[in-house]
């Protein structure tokens, strides 16, 4: 298992903590929960197909795993925000042990958003999220019912269209040819770059023996994944094979992003310490984060670390790989606050007797910090 895969549903249930604190508005957490699930379903996609044949790596650009639905749809369930991967394709019931443990828990997160659709059901991204769920269940007839649902509701829904091509699919054995088929096409005249619209194209037509077009769909997929993400580099593995089966070049590699102006530029680094006089206050397990913040703008941690007391004194680096959300990078600051907390809770929002302590604000390439934990939350 891909260690990148545990920080990312790490970085999640953070966002959700924060969300439902009201620390971080539902919408900016909307926004990066997204992205993060993008990075999540790409990944462990990725991780299934590691063995796999050239064509079966094509479902890798088809089907969702069960556990990234289960985080959108707790999000969904939680604090009512639309947080479900976009443009990216629904569901597979295929996989590992560790789809048991997240079947188990898509069950309860399903019974939340019925619950919550029973209250309201005018809630098309309600319908939504459920119809994904289900999908990661293998309920695709339960699925095609609720995306039909949002389509009544927002005929004009390219995304809708395209969730509900890809259950009807599923439900034939994952075949996308006549309704599927259409249902995409629909999707792409409404919106000509959805992504699970031009990626299930693709696969239509690479079925088809079209490679050519194939490609050309797949690369129009590539332009609208987000830049550099796995699920980018897959579709581009799709592209060159159906570029190689139609007698094609291979396409221009993309250029290598430019280089930092200085090494550690974009990161903080230094020592976390306990003041003598609380160290009678903690337990040896009880949790550290360290985190930056910038100094400007919304308090969300642009990068955080989870440690525990027991490794006090901590020699900490943060830096872009310790990010909460792919939108939001402590590259992308010039000057942050460093902070740490102990929480007994382990909860990522501040509780009133977690102790904590605080940088000056200073330059992102900073060194040498020094954190002294030494004051508790009021």
């Amino acid at each position: 298992m891909n260690p990148r895969i545990d920080d990312l549903k790490r970085q999640i249930r953070q966002l959700d903590e924060l969300a439902a604190s009201g620390t971080l508005p539902a919408e900016q957490a909307a926004a990066s929960r997204a992205k993060l699930e993008q990075e999540l379903l790409a990944l462990v996609m990725q991780n299934e197909s590691a063995s796999a044949t050239p064509r079966a790596s094509r479902k890798m650009i088809w089907g969702m795993a069960a556990f990234v639905v289960v985080v959108a749809a707790a999000g969904y369930a939680r604090y009512g925000t639309p947080s479900a991967v976009k443009g990216v394709p629904v569901a597979s019931s295929e996989g590992g042990a560790g789809h048991g443990n997240a079947m188990g828990q898509i069950e309860e997160m399903v019974g939340q958003l019925e619950q919550r659709l029973k209250d309201k059901p005018d809630d098309a991204e309600g319908w939504s999220m459920l119809g994904r769920s289900y999908s990661a269940m293998g309920r695709y007839p339960d699925a095609v019912s609720a995306f039909q649902r949002v389509i009544d509701m927002k005929p004009k829904e390219a995304q809708a269209y395209a969730d509900l091509a890809d259950a009807k699919a599923m439900a034939a054995g994952r075949n996308l040819t006549g309704e599927p088929a259409a249902l995409i096409a629909k999707a792409l005249q409404l919106d000509p770059k959805n992504l699970k619209a031009l990626a299930l194209a693709g696969t239509i037509a690479f079925d088809s023996n079209d490679f050519a077009k194939a490609a050309m769909l797949w690369e129009a997929a590539v332009a609208v994944a987000e830049p550099g993400s796995e699920l980018a580099r897959n579709l581009q593995g799709g592209v060159a094979e159906a570029r190689a089966r139609a007698g094609q070049p291979a396409a221009a590699a993309p250029q290598a992003p430019t280089a930092p102006a200085a090494a550690g530029a974009g990161t903080v680094a230094g020592e976390v310490q306990l003041a003598a006089a609380l160290k009678g206050r903690v337990s040896p397990e009880d949790t550290v984060f360290v985190f930056a913040r910038a100094t400007e703008g919304p308090k969300m941690p642009l990068a955080i670390l989870r440690k525990q007391v027991k490794d006090l004194p901590i020699s900490f680096t943060l830096d872009d790989s310790t990010a909460m959300s792919p939108a939001t990078r402590l590259s992308s600051a010039r000057q942050v606050v460093v902070g740490a907390r102990i929480s007994k809770s382990g909860n990522a929002t501040p509780q009133p007797g977690d102790l904590q302590g605080f940088s000056q604000p200073v330059a992102v390439g900073a060194s040498g910090l020094k954190i002294e934990i030494a004051e508790e939350v009021k």
